[in-house]
């Protein structure tokens, strides 16, 4: 673990006072921004820490906290670096909550806008996620990219409901709410100026029977009422389902993309294994050329040798010739 993590704990460690929620928040924030390899180190050693400061309930507390996965992980990083993206996916699900919940009143609203806003940043996101796992030396496979797609849309239609997932802080992927779970997602609006302007909650199926009291109207009435009821309901399904495929088809297009540049890759060292292979050759060849140049040369060059010994030897027979006559 780098200093700089034990400088940032430690500091942690001396806000402490009122439990781990409110005096280490910062720090174990910075846990999970951390990189996947470095996490158990840091949290073991602000653990060690809280104990050594005599908060052994606090630093179980800590040392409890689990390790990320590796999608998890990746939509934790989007949370905390690349945080406009992620709260416009957010807001767009809480605008087609809005819509939504007109359709369940009766009223006109757009669902096509906030879900192909909704779409369109689950694709960027995600092809962010695809960048930070590359950056972090982890493959961004389709199956890890389709588990952050999921984990994306289920923040995004859970929205600021006290029950959510913290996002910033996920150990594991998130499954969205079903069906009757999404259509059941509503604002708590046209009861009154107290109610608003309430955030959105999650309304349990189970719970939608208890509503405020009303005047029960004719059969044909109550009959139009459910129909309306049903059909907004199966709009809101099929808009899920519209959704989701979208975001498969987006995921799966990452993937073939991928697929594409690795057989590119994979065609361009083939090639380059055979440029090489043909350089060798050629280099074998030359070589051997260089060589058989080399030992002619040698040869000439004894050749040339002997011949001027030959020369020399003859130079001095000739001498001695000549004085033997000389002296007759």
């Amino acid at each position: 673990m780098s200093p700089s993590v034990i400088r940032s704990l430690g500091g942690g460690c001396d806000r402490l006072g009122h439990g781990v929620a409110a005096t280490t928040s910062k720090d174990i924030e910075g846990l999970y921004q951390l990189p996947p390899g470095e996490f158990t180190a840091a949290r073991n050693a602000l653990a060690a820490q809280l104990k050594k400061a005599g908060r052994a309930e606090e630093a179980e507390q800590v040392k409890a906290l689990q390790k990320p996965s590796i999608s998890a992980w990746a939509v934790n990083q989007l949370f905390w670096k690349h945080r406009k993206a992620f709260d416009t996916l957010l807001a767009a699900g809480e605008r087609f909550r809005t819509a939504q919940a007109a359709q369940l009143a009766g009223k006109a609203a757009d669902l096509r806008g906030p879900l192909d806003e909704r779409r369109e940043t689950l694709s960027e996101l995600t092809k962010i996620a695809a960048g930070v796992l590359r950056n972090a030396g982890n493959n961004a496979t389709p199956d890890i990219l389709r588990r952050i797609t999921t984990t994306l849309e289920a923040l995004a239609t859970y929205g600021n409901h006290p029950d959510a997932p913290q996002a910033g802080r996920l150990v594991d992927d998130i499954d969205p709410p079903g069906f009757e779970a999404l259509a059941a997602l509503v604002p708590q609006v046209g009861r009154g100026k107290r109610g608003a302007h309430e955030p959105t909650r999650v309304i349990p199926i189970q719970q939608k029977t208890r509503e405020p009291r009303r005047r029960k109207g004719s059969p044909e009435e109550e009959a139009k009422r459910r129909d309306e009821e049903h059909k907004a309901e199966m709009a809101a399904a099929r808009a899920a389902v519209a959704d989701a495929e979208r975001a498969l088809k987006d995921a799966r297009r990452t993937a073939e993309q991928a697929e594409a540049t690795l057989k590119k890759a994979a065609a361009r060292a083939k090639e380059a294994e055979r440029e090489k292979e043909a350089i060798e050759r050629q280099y074998e060849k030359l070589n051997a050329a260089f060589e058989a140049a080399r030992s002619e040369a040698r040869k000439v060059a004894t050749e040339a040798e002997d011949a001027a010994q030959a020369v020399e030897d003859a130079e001095r027979t000739l001498e001695k010739a000549r004085r033997a006559l000389d002296d007759l």
